[in-house]
């Protein structure tokens, strides 16, 4: 018997940064050096890979997660992690919610209208 094999996830979001050239610099330096302690949250939530992009203050982030992977309990270890805190506090200085976002929601997540 043939079994389907389940499908893993994939989440597109975006956010802008503050549109200051040196705090942007500041912000991708941060990136090539994540915390571990972050890095280990991002991949203990299910997450199998991540990939942030920009284009200039706009950032595109893109997450490939287990087929089991549930955002809302992502953002609910997220927000009980005093490290993932701190994190997103020193981020947020350098972050600018996009015009739709909702009060408090940085990355917005975004709807896929196309696939090849």
């Amino acid at each position: 018997m043939h079994r389907m094999k389940k499908q893993h996830k994939k989440y597109c979001f975006a956010l802008d940064l503050i549109n200051d050239e040196a705090m942007i610099q500041d912000y991708v330096e941060y990136h090539k050096r994540v915390w571990p302690e972050i890095l280990q949250q991002i991949k203990d939530t299910g997450v199998k890979a991540m990939e942030i992009y920009r284009v200039l203050d706009r950032l595109f982030m893109i997450m490939e997660t287990t087929p089991e992977f549930s955002l809302l309990e992502k953002q609910k270890k997220d927000a009980s992690d005093p490290k993932v805190q701190e994190w997103e506090t020193l981020m947020a200085k350098y972050q600018k919610a996009l015009p739709c976002a909702r009060p408090g929601e940085k990355w917005v997540l975004m709807e896929k209208i196309f696939k090849l």
